[in-house]
């Protein structure tokens, strides 16, 4: 009795057929460029290469500083309420493409890039009690429809197996945007901005969230109601950091 050389079905080889067709239609895609995704992932292998990922940076601002160095000019003349501050990049490409992608048109796709970028960066940092994400006005809240500190917060929290405490900090006041204004303009604009409230037991150890930190007037801010209502440490764990 001659045996079949392809005991296969054609009806399962079709399906099969269809299955490659589908997974090369549906490729994972670059967020950047739009090229095909490296090993399916969400960047391709050049962009991915082009990450500006924090090198020797000021322990207490984050900003970048030569090897060697561990506190900039501005923080030993003025010391931050910020205890420590850790960045996974410095602000340029391709992490600048992406950032206001999730901050001004929901891209959640490039939030959760960048969040898992935050957690592979972060993960041996000092390990707070909670993570609490920088908190938006709710009137600026609802005219955008999400909060893009918490969609990186959450996702980090989860990676880290750390608690995540929203309820902790909440803005008091609507303000201006930060971006229209110079750093003494910024610092007005956020002082007193934000009221810390206590839920059961208080962290001692707190971690903010913010996507971007530019001058630190908002995580100053946010980092004052903190140590008013008691924490005993406070730093800030931010996507990027402008040099």
């Amino acid at each position: 009795m001659t045996q079949a050389v392809n005991q296969t079905p054609a009806s399962l080889v079709d399906e099969r057929r269809a299955h490659r067709w589908l997974r090369r239609l549906f490729a994972a895609r670059c967020l950047v460029c739009e090229a095909r995704g490296d090993d399916g992932r969400a960047l391709c292998a050049a962009c991915a290469a082009a990450l500006p990922w924090t090198g020797p940076a000021c322990a207490r601002c984050a900003v970048p500083l030569a090897a060697g160095d561990t506190l900039c000019g501005g923080c030993l003349r003025r010391p931050p309420p910020l205890d420590a501050t850790y960045a996974a990049f410095v602000y340029g490409f391709p992490v600048d493409r992406l950032l206001p992608r999730l901050k001004f048109h929901h891209d959640l796709a490039a939030g959760a890039l960048l969040s898992a970028s935050m957690a592979r960066a972060l993960a041996a940092r000092p390990r707070p009690d909670a993570l609490v994400p920088v908190p938006l006005h709710p009137a600026r809240l609802r005219a955008r429809g999400y909060d893009q500190a918490l969609e990186l917060a959450r996702p980090l929290a989860r990676a880290l197996a750390l608690p995540l405490r929203a309820d902790l900090l909440r803005r008091s006041r609507a303000t201006a945007p930060q971006s229209r204004l110079d750093a003494p303009g910024r610092r007005r604009n956020v002082r007193g901005a934000f009221v810390a409230t206590a839920r059961g037991p208080l962290p001692a150890h707190i971690a903010l969230v913010d996507d971007v930190m530019t001058t630190g007037a908002t995580l100053h801010a946010a980092a004052w109601a903190l140590r008013r209502l008691g924490v005993a440490r406070v730093d800030a764990w931010v996507c990027a950091r402008v040099p």
